[in-house]
């Protein structure tokens, strides 16, 4: 019974920022490395972002610089800070503990 809920997606212009939420229901063990993946139509899924339980983050090249992960164990919530955002960018993005994937928020940047 354990949910994974990503929200914040959306329509943005080029050099914006969103800021997407992954809340966790049911009994999530708080242990688990959390990370954001996404998908672009065409292409492979991608992970973008990791944290620890610890609060230690990684962040792929590709993204570098643009994303900020972080987390909220009280709140059961893993965040995804996304600036400078370019078109292509534009994909699914799902948030996964490697065992438990949320169905993914759209984020779409265009003029």
């Amino acid at each position: 019974q354990v949910q994974l809920v990503e929200s914040g997606g959306g329509l943005v212009q080029p050099g914006g920022s969103l800021r997407l939420s992954c809340v966790a229901s049911g009994r999530f063990p708080k242990h688990y490395d959390m990370a954001w993946y996404r998908q672009a139509p065409g292409n492979q899924l991608e992970e973008v972002a990791k944290i620890t339980s610890e609060g230690i983050s990684r962040i792929s090249d590709s993204v570098a610089g643009r994303f900020t992960i972080s987390r909220d164990n009280a709140r059961d919530t893993v965040y995804l800070q996304m600036n400078s955002l370019k078109p292509e960018y534009t994909a699914v993005y799902y948030c996964t503990s490697g065992v438990f994937w949320g169905l993914g928020t759209q984020v779409t940047v265009s003029s």
